[in-house]
Order: C-alpha cells, then structure tokens, then sequence
C-alpha cells in the first residue's frame, strides 16, 4: 500500500493523477465523499471503479449487496478477494480523499481488504488525516510506502517554475523566497497567492507577499476573498447560491438561480478554464463540483451574505429540480436544508415504496428519523413505512412503536391528519397486520403470525392488496413449515409461487422454488424435489439475465438429491455448476449451505476433519430466516464425533442442551432429539447398561408416533433407522429387521442410498444379517426389496476402503498446518488470520490436536509432536 498523508491543498490528488499517467499500469479510481460512509455503499463504488479495468468483475457481489439482507461482510470480501486474484496484470487502485470516512465498518472492510490483498493489487491512499488502518503492521512487514507533508511540500526551485513559468508571474527570487517561507512550500496557499496576484503590478507583489501571513485557516479566508472580489457579481451569486450543492450540472444550476441571468453551461466551463477550484465529475465535462475546502468557505460566506429564508429558497430549488429528474436522495436532502419538513414528509411517503422493493429500506429509514416526531404521528401512511423499515431490520419494539401511532391516528381521526396517497391509506389495516406477523415469525411467536397472516389476508383489498396477501400466505407457509405441518407449509409455498408469476415477479417465484424443494425434501419426496428444482430452472431460462442471481441454490439442491440418490456422477456435475454460479447469489444464505453441502460430501469421504472445519464455518456463516432451523450445526456435528469415536464430546453436547427423553416433542428439536438416541446408543454400545438403550428406543417409538402423526417421512425414515440399529445392538433381531424393512420399503420408491450408507459399519452389518434373512425366505413380492438391499451392500463395498478419523490416528493435514503454526509461537488469532479459519475452528483444531497426541497444552503439544517426527 501507498499512503499520501497531508493537510489540505499539497497537491495529494494532482500527484497520483500525475503518477498514475505515467505508469503504465491499469487503474482504478475511487474519489470519496462523506456519503460513502455506508460498507454497502463503499463497496458498490469499489466494485464500480474496478469494473472500469476488468468489466463485469464482482458483478455477483453487487446482486449481493442490494439484497434484502446482505451477507457478512467479510463472506461479501473474500469473494471479491477470489475475484481479484484471478486478474492477470498488476493494476493500481485508487482511494482519494480517504479522510471522509469515519464509519467504522467501512474502515473494518478496508482493514480486512488489505490483509489478504492480493498481489497483483496496488493500493493508494490519499487522506489528509492517516486513517483507522493497520499501518504499524504494514511498516513492520515492509508493505507500506509513505508520503507526508516533508515529501510533498514544494522546495524553492519547484515554487519558482510554479509562480513564473506556470502561474506566469515575474516575481525576483527574494519575493519568491518570502512567499515560499509565508507559506511553507504549502501548494494551495502558493496557488492562492498566485490567482490573487495574477492582474497586480509586479510593483505591487512585493508590499502583498508581506501582508501574506498568518494562520492557514486565515491565509485562505483572505485569499478566497480576494479571488472572490475579482470576479463579476454574477459570478460572485453563482458561486454562492449553488454552493448548497455537492454536484452541479448546468439545468440544475439553472433551476436554482431562477431569477439570475448568468446562464449554468458558461459559467461552470469558465470557472473551470480560470480554476477556481471547481472538478469535473465526468469525461463529458457535464457534472461538477467544488474543491472540498473551497466549497465548505463559499458556504461560510453564504451564511453571511444571503439569508435563512432565501438560502432555504434555494434548497428548494435543487430540491425540486431533483425530484423532477428522478434523484431521490438529493431531492430528501435538500428539502431537510430548507427545513420544509412538509415536503420532506412527502418525498419520505413517495420514494418508500421503491426503495424498500429495491431493498434500500435502512437508507430510507435515515430519511424518516430526521423528520420531526409531531409531524411523524400526523402521518398514517408514513408511520406505517416506519414501522416496516423497522420491521426489515429485525427492530420490533420499534416497529411496534410506529404501528400504534398508525392505529391511534385511524382510531380518533383529527383534523391534522394528513393522508397524500389514497390508495396506499386503503391498505394501511392490511400493512399494519402483515407488519405485526412478520414481526411475530421473527420472535418464534408462530401463533401470532398466524392470527396477524390470515387478517392480512382478510383485510388486503382486492385489487391494490394482491400482492400483500401473496406475502402474507408465504409467512404463513414458514409458520407451518417451523411447526412440522409440512403439508400446509408446501401448499402455502406452491400458493406463493404461483401469485408472484401471477404478478409478474418471476425472480421470487423462481428462488421460492428452491424453498418449496426443501419442504418436499424433508418430507421425504425426493422425486417431486428433483422435479421442482426442475421446473424452476425452466421458468429461470425464461429470464436468464435476471434469474442467474438466485438459481445456484437449485443448482446445490439437484446436487445434493442426486448424491443422496447414490449418482455421484450427476451430483458433481450439478454441483459445480452451482459453485460457477454462488458468487452471482443475492439470496443471503447460499454461503452457509454450500458450507453443509460440502460437509455432507466430505462425509461420504470419510473426510471426517474436514467435515467439521466446514460445519464450523457454515455455523458462522449462519443467518436467520423465514426458513426455520430444522438441523442445528452442532447436532450435525455430534454425528460426526460419533463416526469418530468420541463419546465425551457428544456427551457434553447432551449436557450443554439438557436434553432429556422426557422433553416435549417439537419439530424444531425432532433432529437433535433424533441426535440424541444415537448419543444413547453409542453409551450403551459403550458401558451395556440395559437401561440406557430402553431409554433411547422409549424416545424413538415417542419420536416415530410425533412423525407419523404429521405424515413426515423424511422423519420416520432416520427414525425407524435409528430404532432398527437400537434393537441390532441390543440383539433384538426381529425387532431391528421390522424397523429396517419398513425403512427400507419407504427409501427405495424415492431412491434413497446415503441415508443408510452414511451410517457406515453398523448399517452394513445389519444389511448383512437382514439380507441373510431374506434368502432363507421364499422368493416373491420382497424381489425389488432385495435388489435394494444388494445395491446398498454394494455401495458398502466400493466405501469400506475409505479410512475412518479416530483420535488414536496421528494428525490429519490441517491439523499438521495448525500444528505448525503453534511451533511458530503464533496465538490462536494469528493462526485464525493466517488459514482464513474462524477462530472457534481452530480451537477445535487444537483441542483435536491435544487429543491425539495426549497432552494438554501447547508446549507439551510440541515436544510430543518432535518425539514422534511430526515436526
């Protein structure tokens, strides 16, 4: 990294823009100003700039960043990380004005965007203050050059050719020397000077390099007003009245000085050609802005020459004029200059809208809290925009707040009431109860969001609430799904799907295609999943361009059903398609379940290590949901400890959750109390007390009434599986052989194979006995049973080869990594950084570690590991 660190006016930007020319190098160019504090915002300007190197790159991450709930922002980097470093040439980037950034997120992003830059990437900063960043750590590794006020402060030979070859002055070097220690080789002061100069009588520059002194902040003021005096009135009213813009082009100059002669286009291109600090904005020299500084002094000169009330008449302008030309934002801000909190209100109510289905409601929200609370309370509409901002960002208690103030205002009506759109004020009971089912579903209060659902429904109008009941019956499909009614759950999906296509939304109803698969998924129907998964893709074929943004979750599906189907060759095939098409993914769960899904395959492996680095990081990777968590990671992973061997970290699994036989059943905790019986199991198979495994198969005939009842075959089938290898290890053979069959008579119309070949030896095993037992029988209607049978065992023979992790094994090469690094004297964040591994994995590295080698701590760690040559 490079760092151009001075004050204001040392010529940081004109270097690089100099620098850069030269270099032969592609760069990217990111100017920055105070509204760029926003990660979301700072991100999509990044990916912006660079686009202008390599077109398209982060493309997928910019989908990303406009989704309803982005991901983390690290999962959103260390894609555009993967992306950058597939760029062949060495390029330069560019952050100017970097010291407007205050927001300490944006500063976090950039802090992690250094620390795994990749090589090719040169990054530049230009700030008059040295930012938030780790710059002792770059000195210490040698991978920070550094330019200050020493560097750049112009010496007496380059003031000279400045004044009297560029400036074109003809001033004796005694004048230069003098003005040179006014002001200390300070560029924007000699700039200054020279403007103010330029028109004097050399005779004159001596007596006015004398009077140059003092302070730079009084330097300047002096200066600016000497430039300003030099110019016609009607340049003098243009600078300041369009001072109140942060950009200007010559309609909107023009809307604003309404009653002024000066026409916009002339004056801005002679500002430009006398450079009096005005930038251009694009190649067409159609947008511009002031300096920075320059702009902040016209604006302290404008509060002392015009009014409140015609400032205000000014701001109103822009305002306007922004409205008129679709610039939401400018047209908010400037209404809130004004103080026309009126109109401010107004533009609140007509952009919600757009913004919230553009997924921009936090930016919204900023709007809406500026406003004043008397005004807010008048407005029905505009509370309950509040309120479903506030909803979006999981803020309930606030989002209530907003709710009762629409209520009050419906309830007692008064004069003051202000209602601007009619048709969104007809809907409002209909907002008001879909915004308190949301906010119900977000809390886990399923029966609330029921009662609030079907009055949304109720209440929606016919022809403006379609929409709003479709959302309200796809709520309902989550509450559903959460309470083990899969059924209802997957017509409320089918229900949803369809209203979206109906109202021309097809990107919802192609992802919501995705969640309907699940539900079928778990409800056993593995066919009718590949079939949705299918039929979504069809529609997505028909709306490519939009659709590549939400399909990879199919793509991972079809994967995952076909490898649960025993065709590997399929499944790959499927999966890496998903992988080409993740980084394009706005939906914000998809990097969690690629996590499980390569877990899931790892598994088949027998790649146990490298299955729980990966639950690890899908646990991080996690993220809330109107799909409910059916399959905590921490119970996937009590499975995992099991095939491994060890029981006492399972056990104390069982002991941090409670978890007893007595609990009462729910579907949320159906998998981990499913978990749970195989914990038993595995004690029993450990110390054969009778008692453990008639809790366990107490559990499981309570766990298979629970399913069945609620028509869950995906459920009976690791039920009946669980209770089938019970009674096997309890030498209950006929009990075990009807669980098993009924199992097995299930599995094989849907194509089932991992769910039992997963289970690894103690399924072959009782495969065996089973299938021995189906010989002695005669042949008849059990002949498709028993070529299912024989694939499975078949399957059995092409995995037995497959090693299995056991703490009695040496380590594994991750684990060899981590071991490595602590022979290094790194620490556990160190190590974290340095493997791009979550900190909580690698203390589950090293406890594994520790385990293996039968020690318990670092040091003994070590001298164990040379005594045995792993170091």
């Amino acid at each position: 990294m490079t760092i151009i660190s001075a004050p204001a006016g040392f010529g940081k930007t004109t270097l690089i823009s100099e620098w850069v020319s030269v270099c032969e190098r592609s760069v990217a160019w990111l100017s920055l100003d105070e509204g760029d504090n926003d990660p979301v915002r700072f991100l999509t300007y990044l990916i912006t700039a660079l686009q202008t190197i390599v077109p398209n790159i982060g493309a997928g991450v910019l989908h990303m960043l406009q989704s309803t709930q982005s991901p983390p922002i690290e999962t959103v980097l260390t894609i555009l990380l993967n992306e950058i470093a597939t760029i062949p040439d060495n390029f330069i980037f560019v952050l100017d004005d970097y010291h407007v950034i205050e927001d300490k997120a944006v500063g976090n992003a950039l802090t992690f965007l250094l620390e795994h830059l990749p090589p090719q990437m040169h990054l530049v900063i230009t700030t008059r203050e040295d930012p938030n960043l780790p710059l002792a750590r770059l000195r210490v590794r040698d991978q920070l050059t550094e330019l200050r006020v020493a560097d750049l402060r112009f010496t007496s030979s380059e003031v000279a050719e400045f004044l009297n070859k560029a400036m074109g002055l003809n001033l004796s070097a005694e004048n230069i020397s003098a003005l040179e220690a006014r002001t200390e080789g300070w560029i924007a002061g000699l700039q200054l000077a020279a403007i103010s100069m330029q028109g004097h009588a050399s005779r004159d520059a001596s007596s006015f390099i004398k009077s140059f002194t003092g302070t730079h902040h009084f330097v300047l003021d002096y200066l600016v007003e000497e430039v300003l005096q030099q110019q016609t009135e009607s340049v003098q009213n243009f600078l300041l009245c369009t001072s109140i813009l942060s950009r200007m082009c010559a309609p909107l100059c023009d809307a604003v000085l309404l009653d002024s002669s000066t026409r916009g286009q002339e004056t801005l291109e002679y500002l430009e050609r006398a450079n009096l600090f005005i930038m251009a904005l694009d190649n067409e020299r159609s947008w511009y802005r002031y300096h920075h500084l320059f702009g902040s002094l016209l604006l302290q000169r404008q509060g002392q020459s015009l009014t409140p009330e015609e400032i205000a008449k000014y701001h109103i302008r822009a305002s306007e004029w922004y409205e008129k030309n679709g610039d939401a934002a400018e047209a908010f801000r400037h209404a809130i200059a004004a103080r026309d909190f009126s109109r401010s209100a107004r533009l609140t109510e007509k952009y919600w809208q757009g913004m919230n289905e553009s997924f921009q409601s936090a930016e919204w929200l900023g709007w809406a809290k500026q406003l004043p609370e008397e005004l807010i309370r008048t407005r029905p509409v505009l509370c309950t925009q509040i309120a479903w901002a506030f909803m979006d960002a999981s803020e309930v208690e606030s989002s209530e707040s907003r709710l009762r103030d629409a209520e009050r205002c419906l309830e007692d009506p008064s004069d003051k009431m202000i209602i601007v759109d009619e048709e969104q004020f007809r809907i409002l009971p209909a907002r008001i109860a879909f915004a308190r089912a949301y906010n119900a579903q977000t809390q886990r209060n399923f029966p609330d969001t029921v009662k609030y659902a079907k009055l949304v429904i109720k209440l929606a109008p016919t022809e403006e609430g379609y929409f709003l009941r479709a959302q309200a019956t796809a709520i309902l499909g989550g509450t559903y799904w959460a309470n083990g009614n899969l059924d209802a759950a997957c017509k409320s999906m089918s229900d949803w799907i369809d209203s979206s296509q109906k109202a021309g939304n097809f990107i919802f109803a192609i992802a919501s295609g995705s969640g309907k698969a699940d539900i079928l998924t778990e409800q056993g129907h593995l066919r009718e999943a590949l079939r949705t998964y299918q039929q979504s893709l069809q529609l997505a074929s028909a709306h490519e361009s939009e659709a590549q943004r939400v399909i990879a979750h199919h793509y991972l599906g079809l994967a995952m059903l076909y490898h649960e189907m025993g065709d590997d060759e399929s499944s790959a095939q499927h999966f890496q398609k998903s992988l080409a098409l993740g980084d394009q993914s706005t939906l914000r769960d998809w990097s969690y379940r690629k996590c499980l899904a390569q877990a899931r395959l790892k598994e088949s492996e027998g790649d146990l290590d490298t299955v729980l680095d990966l639950l690890d990081e899908a646990k991080r990777l996690y993220v809330t949901s109107l799909i409910p968590n059916t399959r905590p990671v921490d119970a996937i992973k009590v499975r995992i400890y099991l095939k491994q061997g060890r029981l006492s970290n399972a056990q104390e699994w069982m002991r941090e959750h409670g978890l007893s036989i007595n609990d009462e059943l729910s579907y949320l905790h159906e998998f981990e109390h499913i978990t749970l019986t195989r914990v038993l199991l595995a004690e029993y198979q450990s110390n054969h007390e009778e008692r453990t495994i008639l809790n366990a198969l107490t559990l499981l005939k309570r766990l298979l009434k629970f399913a069945e009842d609620q028509k869950r075959m995906g459920s009976m089938l690791e039920i009946l599986i669980t209770t089938a290898l019970a009674y096997h290890a309890q030498g209950n053979t006929s009990q075990a052989f009807a669980s098993l069959e009924r199992a097995l008579y299930l599995a094989q119309p849907e194509g089932y194979f991992r769910i039992f070949v997963n289970v690894g030896e103690p399924m072959r095993s009782l495969l065996l006995d089973f299938s021995g037992s189906l010989e002695k029988q005669p042949r008849g209607k059990d002949h498709e049973l028993r070529g299912y049978v024989d694939k499975l065992l078949s399957t059995f023979v092409q995995t037995n080869d497959i090693p299995q992790s056991n703490s009695n094994e040496l380590l594994s090469q991750r684990e060899l990594e981590v071991l490595r690094l602590i022979a290094q004297g790194l620490s556990n964040d160190e190590i974290s950084q340095r493997l791009f591994l979550a900190l909580d994995t690698v203390k589950g590295h090293n406890r594994r570690i520790y385990g293996k080698l039968q020690v318990q701590r670092r040091t003994e760690a070590i001298i164990r590991a040379r005594e045995l040559g792993l170091l």
